[in-house]
């Protein structure tokens, strides 16, 4: 069954089996709430959090309260971060984290797949902002007065972002984290 993200409003009646019988106001009392558990939802965290930067920054230099090469050097940076740590995170989770879940417990074999295909579709969209984000920081130097036209798409493609790392991020905590906590796995 597909569940493709730009579809979903939550997690699928069908892959929240253990999420009814482990909600979230419970996992940090839960006695497998371990430390890797907390530094996993902390990485999705500062995904959010960079997301959220490059979307204002990007509204804020549309809004002439940021000079050129400000928002060049902040998009330069806070770009390169989420992009780089988003890739390197879900691969691992892909490779590594889903397969070991899988074997855990297969009943959710559809929900990590459905997770997997969210992560083609993150790919596809960070490959978009890179070369946004590449066009607008190098025309901080060769010309900065297109800036503006460029970093409009730029700020479009870090909203979309927030909202699809809004709903993965969400689906995927709610998905993985009661399978983790009942299992008592990564503790």
């Amino acid at each position: 069954m597909t569940h493709h993200i730009t579809m979903r409003e939550g997690l699928p009646p069908e892959m929240r089996s253990l999420l009814r019988d482990l909600p979230r106001d419970s996992w940090q009392a839960h006695p497998a709430f371990a430390r890797s558990i907390q530094n996993w939802m902390g990485a999705h965290q500062m995904f959010r959090q960079l997301g959220a930067i490059v979307q204002e920054d990007s509204e804020t230099f549309l809004d002439k309260g940021m000079e050129t090469d400000r928002y060049a050097g902040r998009l330069a940076h806070f770009g390169n971060l989420l992009v780089r740590n988003l890739h390197g995170h879900h691969t691992w989770e892909d490779r590594s984290y889903f397969p070991e879940l899988q074997a855990a417990d297969p009943r959710f074999a559809d929900g990590l797949e459905m997770l997997e295909g969210d992560h083609a579709e993150l790919d596809a969209l960070l490959d978009r902002f890179t070369r946004g984000a590449n066009r607008v920081v190098q025309l901080a130097t060769l010309d900065p007065s297109q800036m503006a036209d460029e970093a409009g798409a730029v700020r479009d493609m870090a909203e979309q972002m927030t909202g699809f790392l809004h709903r993965h991020l969400t689906d995927e905590e709610d998905l993985i984290v009661p399978i983790l906590l009942h299992h008592r796995l990564r503790g």
